[in-house]
């Protein structure tokens, strides 16, 4: 018996004028596909919950029952304005952001420029500038607020050891306000020179050389080089320390240990008022609320920002 074998002719290949179509789509195709995991991620772990809270924040909703929701429309965002310790924490958000940003970034500052000199050891220096950035918020804010104690503090000690009167940085509105800022201002200082420092050393060698060739001091340089050089460096910090500032959380529900930011309020930002409606009042919807005039009040502040160096630049051409 004969046994016939058949073989099947090769698969002619694509001619070349289909293949560069194909190369030319998958190669425009291959930068989404790089960037398709950022997206999924963000959609799913930054818009979505973005955009539920604005959902819960139109409804009223209790932690006990939070599957039952019932509409109120903008009735939570009403009752905020109509609440004075809203309003408090607030101002208390803006004092304390002020309190900790201006001195934060014009010491950052400083310390940016002494470190752009060529000192002995500056490597450890700039490595320890790191130290308090690394640190835990709750281990920092635990030994600043024994540090501000009222009876057993070390800086009262002080106070009273040269024939001062203690003060009291718990329940005194100024004092407890400058008592949280210190712990933002030690954290994030030596983070901001960093910054400052690497603004500092792409600014070009001949500009200072060309400056003290015309008898400028080390402070002219310092205001008239190094400043206008680090310009969008320091709105950058800005922008970033402010809506740090906008969202304090940490440090002042770790300075006395309660939501409520002091036994008056004194010192209550609008991310603990925020705590405080949703898991101590368990407003899950107003604290919703509050969350989204937080985030409204951070992109407002970012144009601001944005709208003032824009016309800083202009000005300057």
């Amino acid at each position: 018996m004969a046994i016939t074998t058949t073989t099947r002719s090769p698969r002619p290949a694509a001619p070349a004028a289909e293949r560069r179509p194909r190369a030319r789509r998958a190669s425009r195709a291959a930068p989404y596909g790089y960037l398709a995991p950022f997206f999924v991620l963000f959609a799913a772990f930054g818009l979505f919950p973005l955009l539920y809270t604005a959902y819960v924040s139109l409804h009223r909703v209790e932690l006990q029952t939070s599957q039952q929701m019932d509409w109120v429309g903008f009735q939570n965002y009403t009752r905020l304005l109509e609440d004075p310790f809203f309003w408090n924490a607030l101002r208390n958000t803006f004092t304390i952001g002020v309190l900790s940003t201006v001195p934060q970034l014009v010491m950052a500052l400083g310390l940016a420029h002494l470190l752009n000199y060529k000192l002995r050891g500056r490597t450890f220096f700039r490595v320890a500038m790191l130290m308090p950035y690394a640190t835990s918020v709750a281990a920092a804010t635990l030994v600043f607020a024994q540090l501000f104690g009222r009876d057993y503090g070390l800086l009262n000690w002080a106070l009273s050891s040269v024939g001062l009167n203690p003060v009291d940085w718990q329940a005194d509105t100024w004092a407890s306000q400058i008592g949280v800022s210190a712990v933002v201002t030690w954290r994030w200082t030596g983070y901001n020179a960093l910054i400052y420092l690497a603004g500092m050393q792409a600014i070009p060698h001949e500009l200072y050389e060309s400056a003290a060739m015309d008898g400028a001091s080390r402070w002219k340089q310092f205001l008239h080089v190094t400043v206008p050089g680090l310009r969008p460096t320091i709105i950058f910090t800005v922008v970033v320390s402010t809506i740090g500032a906008t969202q304090l959380f940490g440090e002042p529900l770790l300075y006395e240990g309660n939501a409520g930011g002091g036994i008056s309020h004194q010192y209550q930002t609008l991310g603990l008022y925020m705590y405080e409606q949703g898991w101590s009042f368990f407003h899950l919807g107003r604290a919703a609320a509050v969350a989204w005039v937080m985030f409204l009040l951070i992109v407002l502040l970012a144009l601001a920002n944005a709208a003032i160096a824009a016309r800083r630049n202009r000005t300057d051409r």
